[in-house]
């Protein structure tokens, strides 16, 4: 591998931005000719819907880099090897390859981190497009132009992570962020979805949900991201197959674990707080941890699921709820006895992404109901996901 190639090159960079522009030119115009009658808002929220299938396509793929052991295919940013595609850098990538023919750097491996940079400009793009055309439109929109641009500004940190994510060598704090923060960006897209379907005319508005059921939503939203961030720890330290039985973990309900040193967060990777190689029993901790977190998020869920199904309006979500949470049981159990397959191990994080998107959009399309007889306040904040009247 070649070590005298900088970390960061930009002389790529016109070139990404003309392709992230190309690829995102295609949805683009899809919104545009099948929505160019309908107002503003309508347009804004087809194209919010697409983003966000194409952010959850880049979660995926994502994942998809990172286990495939892709994630240094190109060993500086933006580009590979100064150029806007392997094509361009064949040169450098076959004498990496000679010297290290198992990686990291491969030309398969190369072709799929630059596909994730492309797929993540085109992302970029769209979200660039959405903020632009709401503040343009903000007087004419009936929901606030707020969340396009916090989204605007998350998409470039969640860049520059990407970016440390290479020149940071995977370190795992790093690459764990860099994951909650794509999944930071279906949370906020997402709840501009649920904004403009709140403020379409003929909308019933949110569903009113009793105070306490209300607050268990927001808990189990919570619990949720501790868990992602839980999952996100042990995939970027190859922690999963510390334990290859279940429900027991090498043969032991309790088995040998190295707390501190598994949950030191900022170390390289592979290694210690100390820089020495990482212990089995911290990577025992890091994956029980998650494990036995996965019981109460699971047991969570079902709960919460049980209590939506008898609210109306609200068994969809109860349903959904209710197969992901099968679906991340399923694929997490299949993580571990078959040895993480990259099927199952894509679709596991893929699973984590989708409950993100149906609890946000239950906690945008609700709103705490007032005892009866409560007089409604005289004002009060207006959250973003609200319509302006």
């Amino acid at each position: 591998m070649d070590t005298t190639q900088p970390l960061y090159d930009l002389a790529p960079v016109a070139r990404l931005m003309l392709l992230g522009v190309v690829i995102a030119l295609g949805p683009l115009a899809w919104v545009w000719l099948r929505n160019r009658h309908a107002p503003p808002a309508q347009r804004l929220r087809v194209l919010t819907l697409v983003t966000l299938f194409l952010t959850f396509d880049l979660v995926l793929f994502g994942a998809f880099t990172r286990l495939t052991d892709s994630g240094l295919g190109c060993p500086d940013w933006p580009g590979c090897y100064g150029s806007a595609s392997p094509v361009g850098a064949s040169e450098a990538i076959a004498e990496a390859q000679s010297a290290m023919p198992s990686g990291p750097v491969t030309f398969s491996k190369a072709w799929i981190e630059m596909i994730h940079r492309y797929l993540a400009t085109a992302v970029g793009v769209l979200i660039l497009v959405l903020a632009l055309v709401s503040w343009v439109e903000r007087k004419r929109l009936s929901v606030s132009y707020l969340w396009p641009l916090v989204t605007l500004v998350w998409v470039c940190v969640q860049g520059a992570f990407g970016a440390l994510t290479v020149t940071m060598k995977l370190f795992p704090a790093i690459v764990t962020l860099h994951l909650l923060g794509g999944l930071g960006l279906l949370a906020l897209l997402r709840a501009q979805s649920s904004g403009y379907a709140l403020a379409a005319p003929g909308h019933p508005g949110p569903v009113k949900l009793p105070g306490r059921l209300r607050w268990t939503l927001v808990g189990v939203f919570a619990l949720l991201w501790l868990q992602i961030a839980l999952g996100g720890w042990v995939s970027t330290n190859y922690a999963v197959l510390a334990c290859r039985d279940f429900p027991t973990c090498q043969g032991s309900w309790w088995p040998p674990m190295e707390m501190r040193e598994g949950f030191t967060l900022w170390r390289e990777l592979g290694r210690n707080h100390v820089g020495e190689a990482i212990t089995f029993p911290a990577l025992t901790a890091i994956h029980y941890v998650h494990r036995l977190m996965a019981y109460a998020v699971l047991a969570a869920m079902l709960w919460l699921a049980w209590r939506l199904w008898r609210v109306m309006g609200m068994r969809p979500v109860a349903r959904a709820l209710l197969v992901l949470a099968a679906w991340q049981f399923a694929s997490g159990l299949s993580n571990v006895v078959l040895d993480w397959p990259l099927l199952a191990a894509v679709g596991h994080t893929g699973g984590a992404a989708a409950l993100v998107i149906v609890l946000t959009g239950a906690l945008t399309g609700t709103r705490r109901a007032r005892p009866a007889g409560a007089a409604a306040p005289v004002s009060s904040p207006l959250p973003l996901s609200m319509p302006i009247r």
